[in-house]
Order: C-alpha cells, then structure tokens, then sequence
C-alpha cells in the first residue's frame, strides 16, 4: 500500500508498546460514584435533575435547546446527590452532577433505530439525542458535523485512526476487538453524509489493515470504504495534515474539512454512533488509555462517563512510589496537566498519561536564538517564532498576523525549540488575549447600537 505524509511534523518517542497489547477491560469507581461534567461539547447545558432524584443509567440529565448542543447523560443507576462546581480537564472549575450508584442495572436507553431506513433528519436526531460528540478530544457536537452546509460537497469521510499521540492505544484496540462495530458506524456516517469512506492508519499499525478489510467485506461495504496508510509522524491525525496527507488537499486559513470536501471523525465516535442506532444506547462509557512511566501496570480500559480518576487507584491501577512528575489529561503532546487526579474522565478523555521526571523536561525558558527549527517543524507552516515575539510584546496583531489563530497547538515547535520556549502556552495565552479583545469589541458595538436606538 502507499503510504501518504505531509509537510513538517516530529518524531517523539512512541510508548506504545507500553499498552498496546493490553485487551480493553471494563472497570468501575471504587467510591461507587460518578462526577459528570454537565456540559461536554457545544453551548452550555442546564441540569434536568435535581439533587435527591433516582436516574438510570442512560438517562438525560442535562441539556439546551441550543442546535450546537450535546445532551448529557447518567452513566450509572442511582440517586443525585451533588451538583456543584468541580475540577474537570483543563483544570476548570465547572458545573458537575454526582450520582451515587445504588447497585442496580436500570436503563433508560432509547428504541433502536435502524439507520439505513430512516431518513436523515431522523438519523441526525438519534446522534443528537445520545449526545455524541467528538471523541478525540475536540468533543465538538457530532451531528453539527455530519450536517454540513448545503454549499459543502462532501467526497471523502476519513476515519482518523492513526492516533499519532505517543502512549495512547485505545484506537489501535478497539480496531483490532470491535473492527466490525467501526465499519458499521463508518457506514451509517456515510449514509448521512455520502462520499467514500477511508480508514486512516499509521504505518506503526499497518498489521490491522487485513483485519479491517475482512470486517469492510463482511459487513458490504467493500465499494464505498478503503484502508489508506499514512506515515507514523507527528501529527499525522490532525484534520488538516490527514486531509493533505491522504487527499492532497490544503484546508485554507480559517477554513474547515468541509471547504476541501471532507468530514473526518475519529474510532470511538463511529463505535458511539452504531451503539446508539443499533442499541439506542447514549454516550455514557469511555474507553481510555492509562500509561506512563510512573504506572505500574499500563492498560485500556472502559469506564463510566464521569468516573473520578483517583477512584481507579489502586483498585484498577497502580502508581509508582514517588515516581509522577506530571498527571496529564490526554497524551504528551496536546493533553492538558493535572494538579491532582481528583477530576472525571469526560467524553473527550482518550487517555491519562502519569509521566516521570525523565519523560517530562522541566527545566526554565532561555533566550530565543532564532535557530527556526520551530519553522521547520510546524505542520501548519507557520512562524512559531515570530507568533511567540508577537504575544510576548502584547502584539496580538502581529501574531494573527504570523498564523496565531491558525495553530492547533500540536507541540511541534516546543518539542525541537533548544531554548525550552513553551511556545504553546504562549500561544494559548494569545488566543486568550484575542478572544478578549474580540469579545471587548462586540460589547461596545452592541453598547453603541443599543445608545443609538436608545436617541432615536
């Protein structure tokens, strides 16, 4: 098969082998409890119960009438006992329901619905309804995606599964255990959105491609889905590098997949689609990676939405003794650190990463010596060097003006910069700034219209 790439990029470390041979088990919280975000993708949601009340398992608690909304769900039976403000990935103090389990196995799943006899608004509803949402991180609202303009031609749906993050493999195993189930997901998408269906692999994994064109040919669909072959690069999975990677396509600045004539979802979203068309089941398990250099014993698991990272310890994992230098929500590169383990797994959560001092370089900025290694290495062709100059001055034009808005904070520029810059958190704290100045903005011309009306 031919392998596809694209320009820049890095080659960290992979750490796969860590966990990658580790079959996904279920686990479940020691305390028996569950903390779940009320919003997790798209505008903010209200509770629909209230403390005292007994839900089941799948059933919605928190919602919006907002169309740019997942629904949230209980991910156990049992009684609500708080909803308050609570840790959660990216260390945000936000709104959270805790359900205390009450030891049953009450659902409240809705019908299944067969996807290739309903038409689309129908379709689109039941991802709506069971709240599925990216789950690569981005956790942006599924059925917004596959509803794309009626402007927008879609040709091609890429299945992102070359999960290029180092330590994480919950992609590569739910490939191998439930291949079948990412077909028929893949499927009812393409169904939805028309176009062809291209599973995308890193090299490093090109050993599952015979097991995905046996489930592709099992289930008919050997006309409309392939399995394509990148190069095991970082990151070779971001949208805009797989969409030139494989199609030869650059999304323009600002623009989406969509304005090249492609979707792209990731493993577990597709799975979440068949379980909610074919169970009727909502999002309300995630399957993750735990691994690093600190845990004792690396391994994929599923657990329940919410589930309190802390409460799989040491019941599900271990941690080496004084060995953790850094907790990380996600992987390495992109993921976010933790201060402690006291917060829920969400939809978005592909893995923990516990890494020791070895695996994480804490050491202080030097000065820049505009080597450009950072200009070499970005995938998105920008000037990390003169964004970082730029939000460092408090010149956020300047930095818009390098690419500032257009970077996906992938890490590139920090992992090969010499002088140790943590240019992504500089680069976030930009993004914060124009954000600031944008929302400062929209307030005085609304206040200025408002006093014009008000003279009239």
């Amino acid at each position: 098969m031919k392998t596809h790439t694209f320009k820049g990029g890095i080659y960290p470390r992979e750490m796969k082998e860590l966990s990658k041979d580790c079959a996904i088990v279920n686990a479940f919280p020691s305390s028996k409890t569950v903390t779940i975000p009320v919003t997790m993708g798209g505008a903010p949601n209200t509770p629909l119960v209230k403390v005292g009340d007994v839900v089941a398992r799948g059933q919605k608690i928190a919602a919006s009438d907002k169309f740019m909304s997942a629904p949230v769900h209980a991910s156990i039976a049992g009684k609500v006992k708080k909803i308050q403000t609570c840790l959660v990935t990216g260390n945000m103090e936000l709104p959270c329901i805790t359900i205390e389990s009450d030891g049953s196995d009450r659902t409240e799943f809705m019908e299944p619905l067969d996807p290739f006899s309903c038409d689309s608004k129908t379709a689109l509803e039941r991802i709506k309804d069971a709240g599925i949402v990216g789950m690569g991180g981005a956790s942006f609202p599924t059925h917004v995606k596959l509803n794309p303009p009626s402007d927008k031609k879609i040709n091609y749906v890429l299945l992102h599964a070359a999960e290029g993050e180092p330590y994480l493999t919950i992609d590569e195993r739910t490939l191998q255990e439930d291949s079948e189930k990412v077909v028929d997901g893949l499927s009812i998408v393409l169904k939805l959105t028309g176009g062809e269906g291209i599973i995308v692999l890193e090299t490093n994994k090109a050993y599952i491609a015979p097991m995905l064109k046996d489930a592709i040919q099992k289930k008919g669909f050997s006309d409309s889905i392939s399995v394509a072959l990148v190069k095991t690069k970082y990151p070779q999975g971001c949208e805009k590098n797989i969409v030139e990677a494989v199609l030869g396509v650059e999304i323009p600045a600002g623009g989406l997949p969509a304005d090249a004539g492609a979707i792209i979802t990731n493993v577990g979203t597709v799975c979440a689609i068949s379980d909610a068309f074919r169970l009727g089941m909502p999002l309300i398990d995630r399957p993750l990676t735990i691994s690093g250099g600190a845990c004792e014993k690396p391994c994929n698991i599923r657990v329940p939405v919410g589930t309190i990272v802390g409460d799989l310890i040491p019941e599900v994992f271990t941690l080496k003794q004084d060995a953790t230098a850094k907790i990380v929500s996600g992987g390495p590169m992109m993921g976010f650190a933790m201060t402690n383990t006291q917060f829920p797994i969400a939809k978005g959560t592909s893995g923990i990463t516990f890494l020791t001092k070895e695996e994480t370089y804490l050491v202080d900025e030097s000065q820049c010596i505009n080597c450009g290694r950072c200009v070499d290495a970005c995938p998105m062709h920008l000037a990390p060097v003169l964004m970082c100059r730029g939000v460092k001055g408090d010149d956020t034009a300047g930095a818009k003006k390098f690419g500032l808005m257009d970077c996906i904070e992938c890490g590139c520029c920090s992992y090969v910069c010499p002088a140790n810059i943590r240019l992504v958190q500089w680069f976030r704290i930009g993004k914060g700034k124009v954000r600031a100045e944008m929302a400062a903005e929209k307030a005085r011309a609304e206040a200025a219209k408002a006093l014009s009306g008000g003279t009239k």
